[in-house]
């Protein structure tokens, strides 16, 4: 078995994310302005009123307000913020700024060790920070020195920042936007660079930031901020990150992107699948049966599946990018034709691994792994004609509804989406008729029944009552009367 390796473009354009809450209203057709300066003077964002008057009391402090990072970036890609970042210039202390803040509401001051007050006044979260400066002093994200400073320029405040499209400001006073980085120009260009590159490479972590903006905004990196992420991948600069960070940013590409392919093909040219994920990069090049799989390898498979996935689902779309990790170590070719035999049962352990190395959360990994395990079942079910016996059965293991939405994720990764999944609508017709489409039937007989027919509690009871619910589920009795008949007889 020999794997061929593909090359693939990124095909970018932008697209809308919404979220429930619109505090920011964004502007739409906004680069049709002749240039950057006709664009300044006249655009402007909308603004809530509660940070409007939040806005007012400070200048009557001699203080300014700005609006900074993704909430502006938001803004430019027309997509709706939901949590909104103000920087607070011309305030000496967090005590000061948080003695002004506490007339407008409750200042939640968890983030006070890293420079940052929280204040949440009815659906809308506000993030107050003072301006600063960083210096990495030590390892990891903890590893950094922080220096307020309320006489910084806005170029020097902004300099901390990781890319260019989160480095724009809007100065709620005056109206007007602040990109000292020309991220505005990024945005419309759709490229993702770096702020700095000595103050880019002191957290590894924005490497998988860079992976997940690229995908959900469908951007492209720059030539210096893709030589950037190379190098750190290269001087292992990501074994540093705590897994739970990189989980942060892995659960952002699967859940906000609509293409999170673009992000794991990123992955793939930075070199971090080969270095840390072998489960996925030993998935490049792995032949397929052609005639099942006409779209390529594994990997490319895997990936038209889990842009398949529709579903904002943490539980599916790690079921759908783990689903064929089997065919690692089951593919071969038998009688001239390529197969992957059990790879479903393989493919739980193999899968297991990768997932202990993102999270300790045991049942979300555990949630994943039988979906994993039992992905081919709609369609072996469809094709044998399965009886009512075995879906009970079925239910029992897996919820059958979220099942099917990874199998027909499956079934859609072969590069044609327009073809229906009639193999899935037949399970979830027949399950819904049995009453197990998102939960099996519960036992008809307990064990305090085997005690009213005279029977002393035993090691035996388990044995018994799970006999009594295989010939429930297998039968399909309805009552407890007949069962028990069933059994005694």
């Amino acid at each position: 078995m020999h794997k061929i390796f593909h090359h693939h473009s990124f095909g970018y354009a932008s697209k809308k994310v919404l979220h429930n809450l619109t505090p920011l209203k964004p502007i739409y057709d906004i680069f049709l302005y002749r240039n950057k300066s006709d664009f300044m003077k006249t655009v402007k964002m909308e603004i809530p009123k509660i940070l409007k008057n939040i806005s007012n009391r400070l200048n009557n402090l001699d203080a300014r307000a700005i609006i900074v990072g993704g909430s502006v970036r938001d803004f430019f890609l027309q997509h709706s913020a939901k949590d909104i970042d103000v920087e607070v210039y011309g305030i000496d202390s967090l005590e000061s700024l948080e003695k002004i803040l506490s007339e407008f509401g409750i200042v939640n001051i968890v983030g006070k060790s890293f420079g940052v007050l929280k204040l949440k006044v009815e659906d809308i979260e506000f993030d107050f920070s003072l301006p600063r400066v960083e210096k990495k002093v030590g390892v990891g994200h903890k590893g950094f020195e922080v220096e307020v400073d309320a006489k910084l320029t806005y170029k020097e405040a902004f300099r901390r920042r990781d890319f260019t499209i989160n480095a724009i400001g809007y100065d709620i006073k005056n109206k007007k936007f602040i990109d000292e980085y020309d991220g505005i120009a990024d945005i419309k260009r759709k490229i993702l660079r770096e702020v700095d590159a000595n103050t880019f490479i002191e957290d590894s972590l924005r490497v998988y930031r860079a992976i997940q903006f690229v995908a959900r905004f469908e951007f492209s990196l720059s030539d210096s901020l893709e030589k950037l992420c190379i190098d750190i991948v290269k001087t292992k600069q990501l074994e540093e990150l705590p897994k739970e960070r990189v989980f942060e940013e892995f659960k952002k590409l699967l859940l906000k992107a609509d293409k999170p392919s673009l992000g794991f093909y990123l992955m793939k040219d930075l070199g971090i699948l080969q270095s840390y994920f072998p489960e996925l990069y030993d998935l490049i090049g792995l032949e397929q049966d052609m005639i099942f799989h006409p779209e390529g390898d594994v990997f490319t498979h895997t990936m038209l599946s889990i842009d398949a996935l529709k579903e904002k689902d943490l539980v599916l779309k790690l079921a759908v990018l783990c689903h064929d990790m089997g065919k690692i170590s089951c593919t071969k070719v038998i009688d001239g034709r390529i197969r992957s035999r059990g790879h479903e049962e393989v493919g739980v352990q193999i899968a297991e691994g990768f997932l202990k190395r993102l999270t300790d959360d045991k049942k979300l990994i555990q949630k994943v792994l039988v979906l994993v395990r039992y992905h081919f079942a709609p369609t072996a079910f469809y094709k044998g004609g399965a009886k009512s016996g075995a879906i009970r059965r079925l239910a029992t293991k897996v919820n059958i509804e979220e099942l099917v939405k990874v199998a027909k994720a499956d079934f859609l990764g072969r590069g044609d989406d327009t073809k229906d999944y009639i193999a899935g609508e037949w399970l979830l017709k027949k399950a819904k008729s049995l009453n197990v489409k998102n939960k099996p039937i519960k036992a008809l007989v307990r064990g305090k029944d085997l005690i009213e027919l005279g029977l002393q509690p035993s090691p035996e009871f388990k044995k018994i009552l799970d006999k009594l619910y295989e010939i429930q589920i297998e039968r399909g009795i309805e009552s407890k009367e007949e069962l028990l008949k069933f059994w005694r007889d």
